[in-house]
């Protein structure tokens, strides 16, 4: 999707609806349903109004106060989500990772249950059709191979983009929550007294009737009318500020409405006549019965999609922030913020597959839906009280995320009934990327400060006599090491040792790169120091975590320009299909790290590294990452000595 700006505009709107609030809009689906079934099919009037007030008021005060009203502020550059949050922080304290993974795993693994959720729900609104009843009955196996097919195609077309799908999604959802608010308000006629439920005393007196089965539990099943809070703060980069503030009221009145209509139906009708009960089917009329299932379906269908797409960009940033190992990232369609990663797109189609299979049903997996992202919009709320202790005052800084704290905690305690009814799915899947990110994270700290550093220009007058040393054959024209450190003129010592003492290595220009991962987004920048001479060139690239680091691209820009300056001198190919050409050819040299058994290392930290090798093991190579998969590319093996070096201790036998 093209980035917008702050500013709202008519397509920004749209593509609002389409990409923001796929999650949240897909609620009605399932919430009421699951409330009924949580109280065992027993419902009264005082049951039906006080579950009404308690979804309206979890709404506002979550998804409107918390995250439209003040977590959008909180945006990076214009980025949202809990790792942007996180890069704002960060200087504030490293303890601060620590809910940042955990919030980022949480979200991740929480987003399994998503697509299998919605799009079951929105297929079992096939059984309200008299047609599809007389032909398959009431059999769940025809529903889940259904929805596994489905779920297979839109897994399948990860690959090729969705460019021109994505313009339908914002006009398709627009009429999704038209067809909500218009489905609603019909039904909400028929008892307006249901506008009561606006009282929040309703809800709070249902928490402790003897009506509601559940107690305080039942807040577990409210929680799912505003499970796509989260998304909307992280799909901020994509629409803009503005177009969200415009959208959500018309978004808000339309899931409320809806709701309304859901209760006002519920209280004319006797509900034992069904055989089982889904109110946000059975209140649309018999003729609009199938546009109703069609839609649901498309609305699934692009809610799923949308969680696909922001499980792709979470990743992406936690690999740019190095707390997760880097893995393939392709780019299918026009824009460079769609992006692709197969490993992810597998997991998640497997993952997802599997819940249905297992769950069957939508009661059952609601059963299990939604533990995971409390815990992620606790994260929220912590790292919020950092955002704002700088920009607010002490009062409100802790004030606010204390209010929020609180309320969150409850719906998190109210949600662990959920764990032993499948909520362990997305605990320990959430666990396992945890561990992931932890070992990677824990890994960089270990062998942060572990390789020497020398100054080039200390070696200055070597690297001059090598580049002219004619007994030695000249490697490449240009040859470029990636540096870790860079700090003045200070590179890591392996790469010197790789140039002068491992091979000489002759060549006409010698270039270090290191590349700076900024808090910002979208930063494109490069720093120059030529050292004084025309052959050896450090350069700095500052690169924003969601800035794809393509190194020989930006350095095909930065050898013109030095070349156009003067700095270095032009590099005439003599043999050549391009006419003219003056840049030569590069030859990138990658020194691949490997842990070495010399050094006198923790049983713990062993453990770490060793783990960390292993796992780097089967993600994309450096040379991928880098962008130089079609690159001159030479890999040396460098050992690791991590702590003291061991000592021989050998014995001179004569």
């Amino acid at each position: 999707m093209k980035k917008l700006n702050k500013k709202w505009s008519t397509a920004g709107l749209l593509i609002a609806m389409g990409i923001v609030y796929g999650d949240i809009g897909t609620s009605p689906l399932y919430v009421m349903k699951g409330l009924i079934a949580g109280n065992q099919g027993k419902i009264t009037e005082e049951f039906l109004i006080g579950s009404v007030s308690l979804i309206v008021w979890t709404i506002t005060l979550l998804t409107t106060v918390k995250y439209v009203l003040i977590a959008l502020n909180a945006d990076n550059k214009g980025e949202g989500g809990i790792f942007s949050l996180y890069t704002l922080v960060r200087p504030m304290g490293k303890f601060l990772i620590i809910p940042a993974i955990i919030g980022g795993a949480a979200l991740l693994a929480d987003g399994v249950l998503t697509p299998a959720v919605t799009v079951t729900s929105a297929i079992e609104g096939l059984r309200t059709l008299p047609i599809f009843t007389e032909i398959f009955g009431y059999s769940q196996d025809v529903i889940v191979v259904i929805t596994l097919v489905i779920l297979l195609v839109l897994f399948s077309f990860q690959r090729f983009g969705t460019d021109t799908v994505g313009k339908l999604f914002g006009p398709i959802m627009f009429l999704w929550f038209t067809f909500l608010l218009v489905s609603g308000f019909a039904n909400l006629l028929q008892d307006l007294s249901v506008l009561k439920a606006l009282n929040p005393i309703y809800g709070i007196r249902l928490l402790f009737s003897p009506d509601n089965h559940l107690g305080l539990f039942i807040l577990g099943n409210v929680f799912l009318a505003t499970t796509g809070a989260e998304a909307l703060y992280s799909d901020l980069g994509h629409v803009g500020k503005g177009n969200i503030h415009l959208s959500w009221p018309y978004v808000k009145i339309s899931l409320i409405i809806n709701y309304f209509g859901q209760v006002a139906y519920l209280l004319s009708t006797d509900i034992h006549q069904f055989k089982e009960m889904n109110p946000f089917f059975q209140m649309i009329a018999d003729p609009l019965m199938p546009m109703a299932v069609l839609f649901a379906t498309l609305a699934a269908i692009i809610a799923s999609q949308a969680l696909i797409t922001g499980s792709f960009t979470l990743v992406s940033e936690a690999m740019r922030l190095k707390i997760l190992p880097r893995l393939h990232v392709l780019y299918p369609g026009k824009s460079r913020n769609q992006q692709y990663i197969p490993v992810v797109n597998f997991l998640l189609w497997v993952t997802t597959s599997i819940v249905v299979l297992t769950f069957q049903s939508s009661t059952k997996m609601e059963a299990a839906y939604g533990l995971s992202i409390t815990v992620t919009m606790l994260m929220t709320t912590f790292l919020l009280h950092f955002y704002l202790k700088t920009r607010a005052k002490a009062f409100f800084s802790i004030a606010v995320p204390l209010f929020f704290a609180g309320i969150e905690t409850i719906f998190l305690l109210s949600s662990l009934d959920k764990f032993v009814h499948g909520g362990y799915v997305a605990v320990l899947i959430a666990l396992i990327i945890i561990v992931i990110m932890y070992i990677w994270y824990k890994g960089s700290q270990i062998t942060d400060g572990l390789v020497e550093h020398l100054p080039v220009k200390n070696y200055l007058s070597q690297l001059e006599h090598l580049r002219h040393d004619h007994s030695l054959p000249i490697l490449q024209t240009n040859v470029v090491y990636l540096t870790k450190y860079m700090e003045d003129d200070e590179i890591d010592a392996p790469i010197l040792y790789s140039i002068l003492d491992r091979n000489p290595k002759r060549a006409d220009v010698y270039w270090f790169v290191n590349v700076s991962v900024t808090d910002e987004p979208f930063t494109k920048q490069y720093e120059i120091d030529t050292l004084g001479t025309d052959y050896v060139v450090l350069v700095k690239l500052h690169l924003g975590f969601r800035v794809s680091q393509e190194v020989n691209v930006y350095l095909r820009q930065i050898v013109a320009e030095l070349m156009t300056t003067g700095e270095i001198k032009k590099q005439v190919q003599t043999y050549s299909v391009s006419e003219h050409r003056e840049v030569g050819d590069f030859r990138f040299v990658l020194l691949n790290e490997e842990l070495s058994h010399a050094g006198e290392l923790s049983n713990w930290s062993r453990l770490i590294m060793q783990t960390k090798f292993a796992i780097r093991q089967i993600t994309v190579t450096p040379a991928r990452w880098f962008g130089l998969e079609f690159s001159e590319v030479l890999i040396e093996r460098t050992p690791l000595i991590i702590g003291k070096h061991r000592k021989p201790n050998l014995e001179r036998i004569d």
